[in-house]
């Protein structure tokens, strides 16, 4: 399952960046961010493909969206400016951002190195 975040629930499970000018991971397991709003096409066809990845990557990476609509201090605080951006947020490391509504193939692919290859 997809999880919505708040301005809130982000500061508790991603990133303070009131509290914190440096990156500091704040979750237990890397995650997946999706920037959306419910207007926008690409992002309602990228939204089924996020529960897919949801259940298949259980127990290992998180899964949340953020309506940009709805939390606009989150999408500016991560520059976001076209929708859908998908942010891949490893334990270690800096997060990196994705634009566009990838198919299932390429998300899967940057999960599994951005997120599960731990850096040797």
């Amino acid at each position: 399952m997809t999880e919505d975040l708040n301005k809130e629930t982000f500061f508790q499970k991603v990133f303070n960046y009131e509290k914190n000018k440096e990156w500091k991971f704040e979750g237990e397991l890397p995650c997946v961010i999706d920037f959306w709003a419910p207007w926008c096409g690409p992002c309602r066809m990228v939204a089924p493909v996020m529960e897919e990845l949801s259940e298949e990557y259980k127990g290992k990476v998180n899964f949340y969206k953020v309506n940009t609509d709805e939390e606009q201090e989150l999408g500016a605080a991560f520059g976001i400016r076209s929708i859908p951006s998908i942010l891949f947020v490893p334990k270690e490391g800096q997060p990196k951002m994705a634009v566009g509504a990838l198919p299932k193939p390429s998300l899967k692919e940057a999960i599994n190195k951005e997120l599960l290859t731990v850096a040797a």
